[in-house]
């Protein structure tokens, strides 16, 4: 399916009681071609959406419908914002009902091609992996490097990237890619605001807990979005480099949304010190939404506060022999409903940034 410029096509949003399902909603409610004509949940069906969503006036006409697959099936995209596992269960019967309609799911259902990775970190059965939605991932390298973006266009089936994966993953991809890290010695320690966790009542995540305290979650291995960052990095990954090996510390801290991802890297064999920020400017020097600070300048997640932008900077550890990268995001807009936006623009044939803003919001 193919847009114009001045087309409109209409939306519905399966899980649109959520976080990840409201931001969606507050970014199409921007969008010039979008009109939002459904709006779905499960227990909360019945429900003004204004009851769930009060910051999204312009919608407060809408009332929350049952999920039932046969009424998302009569729009021309739909957002699928339901918790893993949920998701893959209504797509099955989506396809069905809308074999042409374009559907993207923002939820984690879609995005392994490797059935023992869902297996080990999530359980039960694998659906079937997408198209997947993160339009900057490095693929390859060259003066142009080949991305991601490439297989968006035309696209029907789209999974959403993980908001974590995605910091971590456009940290890595480039330097990865250039031969300039190790893969096989990667660190990761992200801070990351509870929103990303869902809007469903968790004891652990009550202001009472996280108020004036910070606590690692998902340590030693266990946390569901490193497949998706090891599958990540082996595309960005020369033939002949090493395999991807991560460890991922998540750390929950007092803010409502945002990620700041800390990664460091062994130099690899193409390093040099003395352009150390070439492959990140190749990558990222046409990409709207990835700002690859001034050198000195370095990154907080309250500068991308509302916006799909991510923010970049990196370093040379001399003493450690590690290369620093640091990456903030708002993980529901670039990290989730941006991102679905971007994907859903490229599969649409419009302009990429259409709906999206690299402004954030400050204080």
């Amino acid at each position: 399916m193919q847009m114009q410029a001045h087309q409109s096509f209409s939306v519905a949003v399966a899980g649109a009681s959520g976080y990840a399902g409201g931001e969606v909603l507050r970014l199409l409610a921007n969008h010039p071609n979008a009109q939002i004509k459904t709006v779905t949940a499960n227990a909360n069906a019945g429900d003004s959406l204004s009851n769930h969503q009060p910051h999204l006036v312009s919608l407060n006409h809408l009332v929350l419908e049952p999920t039932e697959p046969a009424k998302l099936a009569q729009h021309e995209v739909i957002f699928v914002a339901l918790p893993h596992g949920a998701s893959g269960k209504l797509t099955v019967e989506l396809e069905q009902l809308a074999p042409h309609t374009l559907i993207i799911d923002l939820g984690a259902d879609h995005r392994l091609v490797n059935p023992d990775d869902w297996a080990v970190f999530y359980g039960g059965e694998a659906a079937e992996p997408w198209t997947y939605g993160l339009p900057e991932l490095v693929t390859g390298w060259g003066e142009a490097p080949p991305k991601q973006r490439s297989k968006l266009p035309g696209a029907t089936r789209i999974a959403v990237p993980g908001c974590n994966a995605t910091a971590v993953t456009l940290a890595l991809g480039p330097g990865i890619a250039a031969g300039y890290l190790d893969p096989s010695d990667l660190v990761a320690v992200l801070a990351c605001g509870p929103s990303g966790a869902g809007k469903a009542l968790k004891p652990h995540l009550l202001a009472s807990e996280i108020l004036g305290s910070t606590s690692p979650y998902a340590v030693g291995g266990s946390h569901r979005h490193i497949p998706e960052i090891i599958q990540s990095l082996n595309q960005a990954a020369p033939a002949k480099a090493a395999k991807p090996a991560l460890s991922f510390t998540p750390t929950l801290v007092p803010m409502a949304r945002g990620i700041l991802a800390t990664v460091t890297a062994k130099p690899g064999p193409k390093f040099d010190q003395a352009t150390l920020r070439q492959p990140w400017e190749v990558a990222y020097q046409q990409e709207p939404f990835i700002q690859l600070l001034p050198q000195g300048t370095w990154p907080t997640t309250a500068q991308t506060l509302g916006s799909n932008s991510a923010a970049l900077q990196l370093t040379f550890d001399q003493a450690a022999d590690r290369v620093v990268m640091v990456c903030a995001l708002d993980n529901l807009v670039k990290g989730t409903a941006g991102a679905g936006v971007q994907a859903m623009n490229l599969a649409l044939g419009l302009p990429e940034a259409t709906g999206l803003t690299v402004n954030g919001v400050l204080p």
